[in-house]
């Protein structure tokens, strides 16, 4: 456990009824037992706990520090790859040249179809064919 450092117990006791209750509610481990078991002076077991919150203090900046650090590179990371895709995107598309059909083209299409279609409307129907060739027997 550790000793008591005469600075945090002039701290210790310049503190309200108020804060020194609040310190003492905080307290966790063996530093309670011990002042239970009267090992310790009130004042002592509030300057080990200010003691103690003050280095979990400089650990956790240090540790906020680390992350923030990180969050930072990891958003200049995605900028850049933001910025690299909008220079892809920017990049200018060039133009193919397409050849468009002539209207000699066009026009030769459409006979073609309308030919087809002709021909197959023209096609007699079987039972059409019979009655006629049993008509004209007659």
């Amino acid at each position: 456990m550790k000793s008591t450092n005469d600075d945090y117990i002039q701290k210790a006791k310049g503190l309200s009824q108020e804060e020194r209750d609040r310190l003492l509610s905080r307290m966790v481990g063996k530093l309670p037992k011990r002042l239970q078991k009267e090992k310790l002076t009130p004042d002592e077991a509030i300057a080990i706990q200010l003691e103690v919150e003050e280095e979990q203090l400089q650990e956790w900046r240090i540790n906020m520090a680390a992350i923030k650090e990180k969050a930072e590179k990891a958003k200049a990371k995605a900028d850049e790859k933001e910025a690299k895709a909008k220079s892809v995107k920017k990049a200018p598309e060039k133009k193919v040249a397409v050849a468009k059909p002539s209207l000699a083209t066009a026009k030769t299409a459409v006979a073609k179809t309308t030919t087809v279609k002709s021909a197959v409307k023209a096609k007699p129907d079987v039972k059409t064919a019979a009655k006629t060739t049993a008509t004209a027997k007659k």
